[in-house]
């Protein structure tokens, strides 16, 4: 069961202008809704995922209203690429971009949204996606 459904696209896109560009053709709609997930999850690795957006037989357990438009952006993007003269397509673009940026900030913890749970990573002996850096100043050289 996805984070979203081709009907909750309709707070972001008119069905209308979705079934003209598909032809009716629902596949294309849930191949790009199955792609956006994918996408969004690929910033998203220190949260657990299942809790988010679910897996194919169960329902996410954590709904959050800006993930879910996060994901219909970036799905709209991915309908709106296969061309349609009334859509506005510079307008999605920037929807798309924006909705990544959201995802590389929550990335980078710049961004921390309320409710997500991050993944359990307590059986784990070392945590992916956590990375340590160090530096040291240059070396002085004083002469006396």
């Amino acid at each position: 069961m996805p984070i979203i459904t081709p009907s909750d696209l309709s707070t972001h896109i008119y069905p209308e202008i979705v079934s003209e560009i598909t032809r009716t053709d629902n596949t294309i709609v849930t191949n790009a809704i199955n792609t956006a997930v994918h996408e969004a999850k690929m910033y998203l690795s220190r949260y657990d995922l299942v809790a988010l957006f679910g897996t194919d037989t169960t329902a996410p357990t954590v709904t959050d209203q800006y993930l879910q438009s996060i994901v219909k952006d970036i799905t709209c993007w991915h309908i709106i690429r296969l061309s349609n003269v009334n859509v506005d397509s510079s307008l999605y673009r920037n929807n798309y971009y924006d909705a990544l940026e959201a995802l590389k900030n929550i990335m980078k913890g710049n961004a921390n949204p309320d409710g997500w749970p991050y993944k359990d990573t307590t059986a784990e002996s070392v945590p992916d996606g956590d990375s340590i850096s160090w530096t040291s100043n240059d070396q002085r050289e004083n002469a006396y």
